[in-house]
């Protein structure tokens, strides 16, 4: 279509494609109500405020109609479905563009999991753009399937659906100069480029935000975010399935600051969504909690836009992308109609779309584990702990007496010390590295999982060293994914052949897995609400206080090895 032809529309010298008819526009500059029709040609928004005449006319009377939702950072591997499932998943809640990183396949497949992504993109529903992973491997105290560096990453900056460059995980390589962390820095200079810096305050603050980098999700605290806003960050609200910082940030989020706050979920899984919601469940529990009305839908759309340089959309307006999302209660945020790029999103628009094969299957190369393994050979009794926080990735670092006994540090269901191990399964060395959690309550059995962020080795907790192999080494068999365990059987399991990290079914399969595990990982004493995800990132050695991986118990703040 000419741009004559989108003017002459605008005028109402001829038919828009679409008119949207009866609803009020929520304006996420000025905060009025629009009344008028909204009309749309080639997926474009060419007038509101007036009336229009349509070749197709939807009647939405007394709704109101605010831009698509944008999830400013996550990974779609988090949600444990593809892309196109993903796409399936949200899209009918509001959310019609994702930005995401990639980093979770691609530290189990390097090249190959980005470009899956990349190709996924052009092909779903909802608008996914990617930022490209900064850290792969996340540092230098795990082993990870790949490695990327500034050229791998540059080899593909200028793809459509190309953003800058992920998450920026390493903070102590930043500060420090490290040569390959400068290197990307420099190979992204005024690109855009997404923090990750986890209490970081101070004059390493102020370094840290020299580099170029531009907005960031690790608050956890109103004054570490109002911090970061005063240093230039735009900062992300991020509530995921383990990583909940919403209710502590809300007070921040004000009709002053909401154009430099946005909105993200990191990771966030089918059970969650499913039971919970999505982006929708952050507007309306963010309503609920007293922030402004229009604060939080700016922060949603708008806001979003203007910080990640999407200048064609946030806002319902001539000349914008037709992402809409129409609402019978601005509160209740529960969508009756979604439009991306003009499209009505439904299954006739799923069922459209040309999907293409996954990649990264038998990516599970570990080691057959016995119940010797296990076993803790440290003879001191001084001894390091992860102490699980739930609702957050930062963890304790405690320590504990515990004795040593006939050439093992045995697990304590009665003091809720249990055995965590991270097992190698790339197929590179092998390494099997043990240490002490607090918190998931297990007093029977063993949980295990492929999900591991960021290097997806495997990850164990459990205090029964029979029932710790037996889940370990169905991993391996059923190409990754979660497995719950007594000392004499699998209870229940769920199967993500893509990298160990996704499943092939759809997300509404994956949802009743879940369900299953969850229940299962009750049944063995484990109290955690979300105790999967909380396994994956007590392997993350960028999160502080305590971590581990194949390598061994990370302090994270001295950034070393025990």
């Amino acid at each position: 279509m000419s741009l004559e032809t989108r003017i002459a529309i605008a005028r109402g010298e001829e038919p828009a494609d679409l008119v949207l008819r009866g609803a009020e526009v929520l304006c996420t500059v000025t905060g009025a109500r629009i009344a008028g029709d909204v009309a749309i040609a080639e997926g474009v928004i060419v007038g509101i405020g007036a009336s229009y005449e349509g070749r197709e006319v939807i009647d939405l009377p007394g709704q109101t109609l605010v831009p698509g939702f944008i999830d400013t950072h996550l990974h779609i591997e988090s949600s444990l479905v593809t892309p196109f499932e993903f796409d399936r998943c949200v899209a009918p809640r509001g959310v019609t563009t994702a930005i995401c990183d990639p980093h979770e396949i691609a530290n189990v497949a390097g090249s190959a999991g980005i470009r899956y992504f990349l190709d996924a993109s052009t092909r779903t529903v909802m608008d996914i753009r990617v930022n490209l992973s900064s850290c792969v491997p996340s540092t230098h105290m795990e082993t990870a399937g790949a490695a990327l560096d500034a050229d791998d990453l540059l080899a593909r900056a200028d793809h459509p659906q190309v953003i800058g460059l992920a998450e920026f995980m390493n903070f102590p390589g930043v500060i420090h100069r490290d040569p390959g962390c400068m290197a990307k820095l420099h190979a992204f200079e005024g690109r855009h480029i997404d923090g990750h810096a986890p209490l970081l305050a101070g004059r390493d603050l102020n370094a840290y935000v020299t580099a170029g980098i531009r907005t960031e999700h690790e608050s956890t605290s109103a004054d570490e975010a109002r911090e970061k806003l005063q240093k230039g960050l735009r900062c992300l609200i991020r509530e995921g399935s383990v990583s909940k910082d919403m209710v502590a940030l809300a007070p921040l989020l004000t009709p002053v600051t909401a154009p430099y706050m946005c909105l993200c979920t990191d990771d966030r899984n089918p059970l969650d969504i499913a039971e919970h919601g999505h982006l929708d469940h952050m507007i309306r529990s963010l309503i609920a909690l007293g922030c402004d009305p229009l604060a939080v839908y700016r922060a949603a759309t708008l806001s979003a836009a203007e910080a990640f340089g999407l200048k064609d959309r946030g806002q319902i307006a001539p000349g914008k992308r037709a992402d809409i999302v129409a609402l019978p209660d601005l509160a209740q945020c529960r969508a009756s109609l979604v439009l991306c790029g003009g499209q009505v999103v439904g299954e006739a628009a799923f069922g459209a779309r040309k999907l293409i094969e996954p990649v990264a299957r038998q990516s599970v190369r570990a080691p057959q584990v016995t119940a010797k393994d296990f076993r803790c050979l440290d003879p001191s009794p001084d001894t390091p702990v992860i102490g699980i926080l739930e609702g957050k990735i930062i963890t304790e670092h405690l320590r504990e007496a515990i004795t040593h006994q006939d050439g093992d540090k045995r697990p304590d269901p009665a003091r809720d010390l249990a055995r965590v191990a991270v097992i190698e399964r790339h197929g590179k060395n092998g390494n099997i590295a043990t240490g002490f959690v607090r918190g998931f309550g297990l007093q029977k059995g063993a949980i295990a999982a492929t999900v591991a962020h960021d290097h997806h080795n495997i990850v164990a907790v459990g205090v029964d060293y029979d029932a710790l192999a037996r889940a370990v080494n169905r991993l391996s068999q059923i190409e990754g994914g979660f497995v719950v365990a007594d000392g004499e059987h699998v209870l229940a399991e769920l199967s993500l052949p893509v990298a160990g990290l996704m499943s092939l079914d759809p997300y509404e399969a994956v949802h009743a897995s879940l369900t299953a595990l969850r229940d299962a990982a009750r049944g063995l004493g484990v109290t955690l609400e979300e105790p999967f995800l909380q396994l994956a990132f007590i392997a993350l050695p960028v999160i502080p206080h305590l971590k581990i991986t194949d390598h061994g118990m990370v302090d994270v703040d001295a950034f070393s090895l025990l």
